[in-house]
């Protein structure tokens, strides 16, 4: 594991830096420093801790005209004694890797991956939110860095880790959905399941189409239009007869860290859960029936936030019975008090961050 090397600019940056706003948004605020890497060579020469700043490119990079290009999000909660602690890493750290190998880019060895981000959290100790519900947002990307026309996969990349003091990710309570009939995100076969920003550059089309219809999330279905998938950058969520029903796993959905701990939580709450083919017609005749009471949509982003309607390509608005969520809002709070080291969670789940002096 290489060791990262701390430049001196930017602790004085981050000793000098202060956020004032109480409404902190998502991603609206930045801190003035960020982790480096470097890979050439068959391997990683370097990490450092630098100032925030642009990144230089030459026209012809690699990553402006293919998009090899990946990236996590991830969390770091103050606990109540006040150490910072981030929310399973290495799932993180797994799911970047399995991108990385989907996108014939270099793995990042975990314990190499969790150092990073356990330095960039301890230098950025002093702007950890407090109140619950809010966190510092980590954003580890890879883009290739190699220069050159000739379509084939980089030798050389850049790893960056950005660090966000965030709030919510939704201003609402709850979310109306967008059912996309017509286009797709992903197909099997394809980059579905990696994190990469291909995948939410394909949405963006459906997400004009969806605010245009007054509509705050996009819902995409399989290639054959039939069958549930998930939102652009969220996991789906609902209850039908009082169970958890959720999209079965494949190469084309998104293998969500949120996702995976609500299934944990709610199996521990003795909830039965399904994970399953959801038909989206079948939804849709469920939530008239009045047997589909709650959805939810769920991610590293928005934790959870329930669903209010869902508006379909006939202009029909299907309302859910319970549109504020009582299951969901419940399984929030379990985990945002989790997280924050409120409630005592399953073993693992926080990680301390080091305490580093400066």
């Amino acid at each position: 594991m290489r060791k990262i090397d701390i430049h001196p600019e930017a602790v004085e940056r981050i000793k000098k830096y202060t956020i004032h706003d109480q409404q902190l948004g998502f991603g609206k605020y930045v801190a003035p420093l960020m982790i480096e890497a470097v890979y050439d060579q068959g391997q990683w020469q370097r990490f450092d801790l630098v100032p925030y700043g642009p990144i230089q490119l030459d026209p012809c990079t690699k990553v402006l005209h293919y998009g090899q290009e990946i990236f996590e999000g991830m969390k770091a909660f103050r606990q109540p004694d006040g150490t910072i602690s981030l929310f399973r890493p290495e799932q993180n750290a797994r799911r970047f890797n399995q991108s990385a190998r989907r996108m014939s880019m270099p793995e990042i060895p975990v314990d190499q991956f969790l150092q990073a981000c356990d330095v960039i959290c301890s230098y950025c100790k002093n702007i950890v939110p407090k109140r619950l519900g809010e966190s510092l947002y980590l954003r580890p990307f890879m883009i290739a860095s190699e220069v050159g026309l000739g379509i084939k996969p980089s030798k050389q990349f850049i790893f960056i880790i950005v660090a966000s003091p965030s709030g919510a990710y939704f201003s609402g309570d709850s979310v109306k959905v967008y059912i996309e009939r017509d286009d797709i995100r992903a197909a099997q076969g394809g980059i579905g399941f990696a994190k990469t920003g291909g995948n939410y550059g394909a949405s963006l089309q459906s997400y004009t189409k969806t605010i245009q219809a007054g509509c705050d999330q996009t819902m995409w279905l399989d290639s054959t239009h039939t069958y549930i998938e998930e939102m652009s950058g969220m996991n789906f969520m609902c209850l039908i007869d009082g169970e958890l029903h959720t999209p079965a796993l494949t190469d084309t959905i998104l293998d969500g860290i949120t996702r995976k701990s609500i299934l944990e939580l709610a199996r521990h709450e003795k909830i039965k859960v399904k994970e399953d083919k959801i038909s989206i017609d079948d939804l849709l005749k469920k939530i008239e029936e009045g047997r589909c009471t709650e959805a939810f949509v769920c991610g590293t982003a928005s934790v959870i936030c329930p669903i209010s309607s869902f508006l379909d390509k006939d202009g029909r608005t299907h309302y859910l019975k319970d549109g504020q969520g009582k299951v969901s809002m419940e399984l929030r709070e379990k985990l945002i008090s989790i997280q924050a080291g409120r409630s005592p969670g399953p073993e693992g789940w926080l990680h301390p961050v080091p305490v580093i002096e400066f």
